[in-house]
């Protein structure tokens, strides 16, 4: 089997489209580090009992090398109108993190300090209980710490033969 051939059956599940956020650690003490953020659909729910949740990490990748050394990071649940959050965190060559979220709703995580989208189906702040090494990729096991609601009426942003899709 072939990547391509690999690569369109899977385009055949429909799959959420979460943003996935972390703060690097700052140079020094009087500073707050980078903001870091990465359009991500392969994330799931693993455990309710912890309450654990997973995402699936290119090895190598910016995110990837952070959730390395920083255990704390979070998730927004986006929804079909965010369609241009995950456009813009996917973009390969993109601009720096902290340009990308300037003109982004956002708060702060209580527990992680990670941007949190503003109108997000829900958002989860989370802590690095396991790595696990998958061929090109990297499975971040994360228990969550917080988890809260923050729209409630909007349709979930997916992603379906390569392209964002709204349901209905």
């Amino acid at each position: 089997m072939s990547n391509d051939e690999f690569r369109a059956a899977l385009s055949r599940l429909a799959a959420g489209v979460v943003l996935i956020t972390a703060q690097e650690p700052p140079l020094d003490e009087h500073g707050r580090g980078e903001d870091v953020g990465m359009t991500a659909t392969a994330f799931m729910s693993v455990s309710l009992d912890p309450p654990l949740v997973m995402v699936s990490l290119r090895n190598d990748s910016r995110m990837d090398d952070l959730l390395a050394e920083q255990p704390l990071w979070a998730v927004s649940v986006l929804t079909g109108s965010q369609r241009h959050i995950a456009g813009r965190f996917a973009m390969k060559g993109r601009i720096s993190d902290r340009l990308l979220f300037e003109d982004i709703p956002h708060i702060r995580g209580e527990i992680t300090g990670a941007p949190l989208v503003d109108g997000a189906l829900a958002t989860l702040e989370c802590r690095t209980e396991q790595r696990v090494l998958a061929g090109d990729h990297t499975l971040v096991i994360g228990r969550v710490l917080a988890a809260s609601l923050p729209s409630g009426d909007d349709e979930p942003l997916t992603y379906f033969k390569g392209r964002y899709r709204q349901l209905g």
